[in-house]
């Protein structure tokens, strides 16, 4: 199948989260269609089974590509852990991104003494994805990864800054502001992550560089849209347009606090993927 440069990129996720990549992506390439799937029904997929998320992926991309997308973009960082290679066993014609690589390596550039935190869902930090992936990158770096999955609760109830977040904040991240600890360096590896990056800041203090795994996925994209030749030079408007699962009033609701623009909820269709055809592996 030959990709057309004015289809829109597809980006999925468990559900609201992914949307701090979507906007990231808008910001980005502002001239480029994006079309996104939040699996609502299903969501967290950071509490399931391996198995499980890789057959959500694969159902959430098998419904993407029926719309005819140039890119396939995995803002959830659980399903990025497990089902990239799947995923691109199955479709090897399409150039498909986690946020995980790219989150690695924008780590292991901003590290200055080679120790690197790690905060995650604990699906993701048991998967030990980033920890394989930065070791990969630069296999001299000491990397400690810590779950914190009740961040991910705050961020969808628009709990992202005061007070009694950043205590919630400060206990989850103890590990990291003992005295021995010598990371200068924290990944946000889950896309709900950045909402509450004020008071990650605060907590951590001035000496430890935050990296973003969705402003650094976006880099990633545009940078392999120019090499791929798949940017969009049509010149037309771009549009973003949304699926979920389940839920659509609840999603426009909880988007706000992740997307920079008001989401219309008639832009919002439901979709039905539990039982969408997944195509064998291509040999």
């Amino acid at each position: 199948m030959q990709l057309q440069t004015d289809w829109p990129i597809g980006v999925f996720d468990s559900g609201v989260g992914g949307l701090t990549v979507l906007n990231a992506l808008r910001e980005k390439l502002p001239n480029e269609n994006l079309l996104y799937l939040g699996d609502t029904a299903r969501v967290p997929y950071g509490t399931k089974s391996s198995l499980s998320v890789t057959r959500y992926a694969e159902q959430a991309a098998a419904c993407l590509i029926r719309q005819q997308i140039k890119m396939l973009v995995v803002a959830c960082n659980t399903a990025s852990a497990v089902a990239i290679e799947p995923l691109r066993a199955i479709y090897p014609h399409l150039p498909i991104v986690g946020v995980v690589e790219p989150g690695a390596e924008a780590s292991c550039e901003a590290t200055r003494n080679g120790h690197i935190g790690v905060i995650a869902t604990e699906s993701t930090v048991n998967n030990a994805a980033y920890q394989t992936a930065i070791l990969k990158q630069n296999p001299d770096a000491s990397v400690v990864a810590q779950p914190c999955s009740l961040f991910v609760a705050l961020a969808e109830e628009g709990w992202h800054d005061g007070p009694l977040v950043d205590q919630i904040v400060a206990r989850c991240l103890e590990p990291f502001s003992m005295e021995h600890s010598q990371i200068d360096t924290l990944v946000l590896g889950c896309t709900h992550f950045p909402a509450l990056r004020q008071s990650i800041a605060r907590v951590m203090g001035d000496a430890v560089s935050l990296v973003d795994s969705a402003q650094t996925t976006a880099v990633y994209v545009s940078d392999l849209l120019q090499k791929t030749n798949l940017m969009n030079q049509s010149g037309c408007g771009a549009e973003v347009n949304f699926m979920v699962t389940d839920g659509p009033e609840r999603f426009v609701r909880v988007a706000s606090h992740f997307f920079s623009e008001k989401i219309d909820p008639a832009r919002v269709q439901v979709v039905d993927i539990q039982h969408i055809h997944i195509p064998e592996t291509e040999s």
